[in-house]
């Protein structure tokens, strides 16, 4: 029981990680750049994070954990910011390289201003609730840097690939909202959340996690991008 929450994260990245060293995909030699653009997303996160759980917004059942914890959030927590990203990483490298999704840069003004549109509304509605307020308002803090200021190309690509991840973050998410077990690992304030759920995971999650792995792309693609220009440059 203790270790349920460590299981998640484990399974959720190890068949990634695996594969990951496959001839036809290596993703290993990105794995110094990856690391870094990880740990730099998780800095904000992990606050983000501390604060919700120090303001009751939400909180973890300890039985599911190893009972280890820093700056109030159980260790697993922290190893979430690593799994859940990476595995996101991979599956975008995959689809990239053994896919052409190059089609769906056309789109991406469309999909920029239905999303800062719905966010917009939601917001609005929502003020006085924490959870909706904050990741609204930072969800569309990331899109308009991206997309107006950074100019990349690649939201409507990456929103796409979020998309065919959710399989595998109802999984995972489900199970950490109480999908499946007698208790949810991770507990929601319902005067801070909108208090609307895909079966136990409130919605505010799915865009929580989009902005997670948007700018984990964002860095992660950065640094590709300038190790691939150094290489060029000396060679």
């Amino acid at each position: 029981m203790a270790y349920t929450y460590l299981c998640i994260d484990l399974l959720a990245v190890i068949v990634c990680f695996l594969f990951s060293f496959d001839r036809r995909i290596r993703f290993y030699p990105y794995f110094g750049i990856v690391l870094k653009s990880m740990l730099l997303v998780a800095l904000p996160f992990i606050a983000w994070d501390a604060w919700f759980t120090a303001r009751g917004v939400w909180w973890f059942r300890e039985q599911y954990t190893l009972g280890m914890s820093m700056l109030g959030l159980p260790v697993e927590e922290w190893l979430f910011f690593i799994c859940i990203p990476f595995s996101c990483l991979f599956t975008f490298f995959c689809l990239d390289r053994f896919v052409n999704l190059d089609w769906t840069a056309k789109y991406q003004p469309a999909v920029v201003w239905i999303l800062l549109g719905l966010l917009t509304v939601t917001i609005a509605l929502h003020l006085e609730r924490l959870y909706p307020l904050v990741t609204g308002l930072f969800t569309v803090a990331v899109l308009v840097f991206l997309h107006f200021i950074a100019k990349v190309t690649w939201l409507a690509k990456a929103t796409l690939t979020y998309i065919l991840l959710m399989p595998g973050f109802f999984l995972v998410n489900g199970v950490l909202t109480g999908t499946g077990l007698r208790a949810p690992i991770v507990n929601y304030n319902p005067a801070e959340i909108m208090n609307v759920r895909i079966l136990t995971i409130p919605v505010e999650d799915m865009v929580y996690g989009y902005a997670l792995i948007l700018l984990n792309l964002y860095f992660f693609l950065l640094f590709r991008k300038r190790r691939e220009r150094s290489f060029v440059i000396n060679y």
